[in-house]
């Protein structure tokens, strides 16, 4: 079996840049209306926003099952690295974006972990001790190296969730995508999630409704509603704008106050997007 050729920018964090980004549905719903996005390589964004606002139509786009690529309409561009998302480059864009779904289960389907973790980097032509030891690295960045013999199914929500995020890493993917992150998860499940993020290297994008996650690992906050960039900001600065949450119903934990928690560390707001960058409705 022939293998795909050597894409030199996977596995290495890549600047993501979304471009006039518009699209609508074939029922004539206008999701995205020219939405501008640039994550530098390295950066953690959050994108939040209300029910309805894009967010996850915008994450389908990044990995090209919505949009042109996909076959329907749509305007705008998406760049990953160096490379502009299209026909021609679907495939090393998917390698290089790796998206990790809400609902674990729509990433988990084989009989055992080790096999689910297997399933992107055997689809990308590793065979062998190379696929092995791809297999070995991603279950130890999450710490899981233990239930690589395990079904899935056996395992606690939490174990799942790390247990999906590993069939990506193990793509090795220059840009993650995280799409509600938290869900469903127990304090300790969920910090045992962001001890995981906190090691490791590339861009990251996670979209949340779980605003002290976005606080706690994301250094800046992308707000989407209606299927626009309404505000952009570190995500500190933009969760204590009481006035803006509410307008775009958005609401912190009771009595949570986002200034009494350090801001993570990273890079700094891209040049031209940064701190205090927003429109007010």
């Amino acid at each position: 079996m022939s293998r795909p050729a050597q894409d030199p920018g996977a596995g290495e964090p890549a600047d993501l840049v979304v471009s006039g980004l518009a699209f609508a549905y074939p029922d004539g719903h206008q999701a995205l209306f020219g939405v501008d996005l640039r994550v530098a390589a390295g950066e953690r964004v959050a994108v939040l926003g209300p029910n309805g606002a894009g967010k996850t139509t915008l994450l389908l786009h990044l990995v090209g099952v919505l949009g042109a690529v996909a076959g329907g309409t749509g305007t705008g561009s998406i760049r990953v690295g160096d490379v502009e998302l299209g026909p021609a480059t679907l495939a090393q864009v998917r390698r290089r974006v790796g998206l990790v779904f809400q609902d674990p289960d729509d990433q988990l389907f084989m009989p055992t972990v080790a096999d689910d973790v297997a399933f992107g980097p055997r689809h990308a032509g590793l065979r062998g001790p190379a696929l092995a030891a791809r297999v070995e690295e991603a279950l130890a960045a999450v710490g899981l190296a233990d239930v690589a013999a395990l079904p899935a199914h056996h395992l606690s929500a939490g174990q799942r969730r790390r247990v999906a995020l590993a069939t990506v890493l193990a793509v090795r993917p220059g840009v993650l995508v995280l799409d509600e992150p938290t869900s469903g998860l127990d304090p300790a499940s969920r910090r045992d999630l962001v001890q995981v993020l906190d090691g490791l290297d590339a861009t990251v994008l996670t979209v949340t409704h779980d605003l002290p996650h976005a606080l706690r690992t994301c250094s800046r906050a992308v707000l989407l509603s209606g299927g626009r960039v309404v505000a952009d900001a570190p995500t500190q600065e933009l969760l204590a704008d009481a006035e803006l949450l509410a307008a775009h119903r958005l609401e912190l934990p009771y009595g949570f106050d986002p200034r009494s928690v350090p801001a993570p560390t990273g890079r700094a707001p891209v040049p031209g997007r940064g701190a205090g960058a927003r429109l007010r409705p």
